[in-house]
Parts: structure tokens; sequence; C-alpha cells
């Protein structure tokens, strides 16, 4: 028999939440879960209407996404971040960003002789998929970590999670020159580049990083956040055309293919900023009643200037921070999930419903 590929991984994190879920719920008001970023909001009606228009779809759809798709992909960028110079051959839908993120080291033939960097505190899916394809993973922030190495891909994640921490345009034209001299891919996460708040991300595709040239440069996008689509699995990847052409090959032969309506209803999303500009006004106003009601109970909230997280600390160990949470009601998610540096801070989510937010809100001024 086959050694389970599953040995290769390591726990995953949520499993280990079971006692203080447990206990969160028992809360005579019920549990305010504020340890996974799910989105809780309604999906807009008009994504919706293009959804069930394109409901009636027997075949197959293509990997690469219909022309319309990719079209509004690089509208999108270009309208919303200020991204430009990109072909309709330069972006590619996915199945959720979690996915290719997960198998990017895999399609792109990684291999035990490769390194992987991701940040010190990172997503952890950065490190299973290095695991998966069997790469070596080495964390590091900044390039004097890295000293003589040469990695095959660097990973970038900014707005962070789980910090909230933005990278300036500076930072991030040291790591793209650094990785280009090596030959080194870059691959930046830039899930929750919308959700700026007191500061303003910019992608690594932006012609102040790059200089108009995506040699060598991925840019993850999802509609997840902005648009309440995580249960759609609706995300695409731009940058490099000879990367994503490379990527498009290999996921044509293993069938990874976003359905046909959800891509009709991706164009919907994409072609619409106005629902954008509303659910992140929703955002932005959980996030200030929260940050406030934090502080107010004693905790540090470090970083934190974007994205759908508070990273708080009260310098004490995660766990123990995660009970006096529970015993209040609030699941919150231990920072030792996104690394070693993270075992004295919690992250908190912005994803729960107005009352909940307002309920944990007052849990903590009482």
């Amino acid at each position: 028999m086959p050694r389970p590929l599953s040995s290769a991984l390591p726990v995953f994190p949520w499993d280990t939440l079971a006692d203080v879920t447990a206990q969160a719920r028992a809360h005579a008001d019920g549990i305010v879960d504020l340890s996974v970023g799910t989105p809780v909001d309604d999906v807009a009606p008009l994504i919706r209407d293009a959804l069930a228009a394109a409901s009636s779809a027997p075949g197959y759809p293509t990997t690469a996404g219909t022309a319309a798709l990719r079209s509004s992909m690089v509208a999108a960028l270009g309208r919303r971040y200020g991204i430009a110079g990109l072909a309709d051959a330069a972006v590619l839908p996915v199945i959720g960003t979690k996915e290719l993120i997960a198998w990017l080291p895999t399609l792109m033939n990684l291999g035990a002789d490769d390194v992987v960097v991701v940040p010190e505190l990172a997503y952890p899916t950065y490190d299973v998929g290095a695991r998966l394809a069997g790469a070596q993973v080495l964390r590091a922030d900044s390039l004097t970590q890295l000293g003589p190495q040469a990695p095959a891909l660097v990973y970038l994640n900014s707005p962070s999670n789980p910090t909230g921490a933005v990278l300036g345009v500076d930072h991030l034209r040291k790591v793209v020159g650094w990785a280009r001299e090596r030959g080194a891919l870059v691959a930046s996460d830039e899930c929750y580049l919308g959700l700026g708040w007191d500061a303003q991300p910019v992608s690594v595709l932006h012609p102040s990083v790059s200089d108009g040239d995506h040699t060598g440069l991925l840019a993850v996008h999802s509609l997840s956040k902005t648009s309440s689509l995580a249960g759609y699995r609706a995300g695409f990847v731009a940058g490099d055309p000879a990367v994503v052409a490379e990527l498009l090959a290999v996921r044509k032969h293993a069938g990874m293919m976003v359905p046909t309506p959800i891509q009709a209803a991706m164009i919907a999303a994409l072609d619409d900023d106005e629902h954008e500009v509303v659910q992140r006004e929703r955002y932005a106003a959980r996030r200030i009643a929260l940050l406030r009601a934090v502080r107010d109970a004693g905790f540090t909230v470090d970083h934190s200037e974007a994205g759908l997280y508070l990273w708080a600390t009260r310098d004490e160990p995660c766990r123990d921070t995660v009970a006096w949470f529970a015993q209040r009601g609030i699941l919150v998610a231990p920072g030792e999930f996104y690394g070693p540096r993270g075992g004295r801070h919690v992250r908190l989510a912005l994803t729960a419903t107005d009352e909940r937010i307002a309920a944990a809100v007052a849990r903590l001024a009482a």
C-alpha cells in the first residue's frame, strides 16, 4: 500500500479547537464565531440572477474560462486596483484561491530540491502546498534572512492573513528585483487587496511595483471576501502570461475547471463595483466596533491596518487567550496556527453578522 499523503501534512488546525468551540457554544446567548473568515452576508441579487440564468449548462466548461470572463477579470483589475497591461491570456479562473495556492508548487513541477519561501506568519496553505509537492519550506519576512538562497517560489501576502499588515511599494519592489535576479517566481496572495483601512495595499502587478513588466509575477485574487462568494469557489490568478499558460496547460489535463454558472456569476461580480463598496462598508463598520471593544478589554491590536482580521494580544500564550474568549462565548483563532511567531496572539475575524458583532462587543464590555 502507498504511504498516505495526509501523513506528510500537519493536523488540520481547526480540528484542535473542539473543546473551546463546545465551551463557546454553551454560552446562554450562543456562540460568536470569529475564528474563520467565512462570509455571512447575502450574495448580491445581480450575482444570483446571473448564476440562475446560466444554470442550464450541460456541456463541459473550458479551463481557461470564457472570453467574457477573462475580459471582466482584466477590466476589474484595472478599474479597481490600477493594474495595467494585462492581456486576456494573462488571467485564469480557479476553483477558489485556496485550491490554486495548495497546488501551485505541484503545478509548477517543484520537488525535493526546490525551496518555497513563505511569510513567518502566514496562511497555512502556503506550507501545505509546498509539502504536497515535496518541496522545502523556508519562513522569512526579509531578504536578509534568505542569504544566498535561490528559491523556486516566493509567497507574498499583503494585506496579510493573519496580521492585516500591508507591504509598502519599496518592499515589494525589492522582493521583485531580488526574485528576478535568482529566477524565482513571486506569487502574491492579494485576496484582501480591496480592504485597506489605515493603509492602502498595492498589487505586485501595479506599475509602481512591476514597472509594467509582469515577468515572474503572479497575483492571486478571490471573490470570496469582496463579493461574499466563498460558497461559489470563485477566484482567479493573473500575471506573467508564460506562467499562466503553463498553469492552463497542466490544469487542462487535471480537469481543473470552474463550472459555467459560476463563471457567469463571476462576470456579474467583477463588472459591478457597487455591491463591493456596500460589502466593504459593512466590514468597516464591524471593524470599528470590534476594534474599540477589544482594545477597551485590555488587548493590544498589532498591525491590522487592512484585511478582515484583528491581530490581538495581551502577552500570554495564545491558547490561554482563546480560552478567555471562549468563556465569554466568543471563538477566536490561536495565532500559532499561522507560524511559531504567532504564539502570543489571536486572530479575530470581522466576518460575523452585525448582531453577532454587537453581541461580542457587549460581552467584552461586561
